[in-house]
């Protein structure tokens, strides 16, 4: 199964973005997946990754699109959030050290340790795209 939706650059969307995700993905897989626990670590990584875009790559820039793909392959699922920002350079990128509570920078963390994989690709063809990665578990049987 492969679609995308196309949304606006406003937080106020976020919720038809989750709902559309996880929708698409109950509709394809239906009880063969633990949905509270699977639910709920798809909507955090695609809450963190919408929002960065929103927040950061077309800060005050509304009109903006955002692009949002969604393949899944028997239980894998890839997911591409694209933008169409200046980028973000990993390289300068600083883990935050909780003891001095910083207000943010837990969104890469909080990707990386839900998802089995995650990408991020600068520039192609004028946008950038944030690809995230898993295998959902099958739900055991009781």
């Amino acid at each position: 199964m492969r679609t995308e939706l196309h949304v606006p650059s406003d937080l106020r969307f976020l919720a038809i973005v989750e709902n559309w995700l996880l929708g698409s993905l109950e509709m394809e897989l239906g009880d063969a997946v633990d949905w509270p626990r699977q639910s709920n670590r798809l909507r955090l990584v695609l809450a963190e990754a919408y929002s960065n875009v929103v927040r950061h790559a077309h800060r005050e820039q509304p009109n903006l699109p955002v692009l949002i793909r969604l393949e899944l392959k028997g239980h894998d699922i890839a997911l591409e959030v694209w933008d169409h920002g200046k980028g973000y350079d990993l390289g300068t990128y600083m883990a935050p050290v909780p003891e001095d509570m910083p207000d943010g920078g837990y969104g890469w963390l909080i990707m990386n340790k839900l998802m089995d994989r995650v990408e991020y690709r600068l520039q192609i063809d004028g946008r950038n795209c944030l690809k995230l990665e898993a295998s959902l578990p099958e739900k055991e049987k009781a």
